[in-house]
């Protein structure tokens, strides 16, 4: 089993669940958080005064799947969250050792 990790632009976050849902991939968890990277945050003008925002907004989603998904579920997520421009964001994938449904007691991959 495998999970997946990705920041991406938060406007790309529907289609990036449609595009999971398309390819059979039925839950994923979603988190607002703020970051920087190479982009580096910006300026902006409030009530005529000039202010920096060093962390930008961002989605992550967390998804874990089975490990023969995982291309599929790659490409997906590229190719929805990409805009071409700086700030895309980032995929990081691992490995999960045991899963466990708390409403069950299923483990492994009937868990998921």
């Amino acid at each position: 089993m495998k999970k997946i990790e990705a920041i991406i632009k938060p406007f790309k976050l529907d289609e990036v669940r449609e595009a999971l849902s398309d390819i059979g991939i039925t839950g994923m968890t979603s988190t607002e958080v703020k970051g920087f990277g190479r982009q580096k945050g910006h300026t902006e003008l409030y009530r005529g005064a000039e202010y920096v925002i060093d962390f930008l907004p961002k989605v992550k989603i967390e998804i874990v799947i089975q490990s023969d998904k995982l291309d599929a579920c790659l490409e997906a997520i590229t190719n929805a969250a990409r805009t071409g421009k700086i700030g895309d964001g980032k995929i990081f994938v691992s490995t999960i050792e045991r899963v466990i449904r708390i409403r069950t007691g299923e483990e492994g991959e009937e868990a998921i």
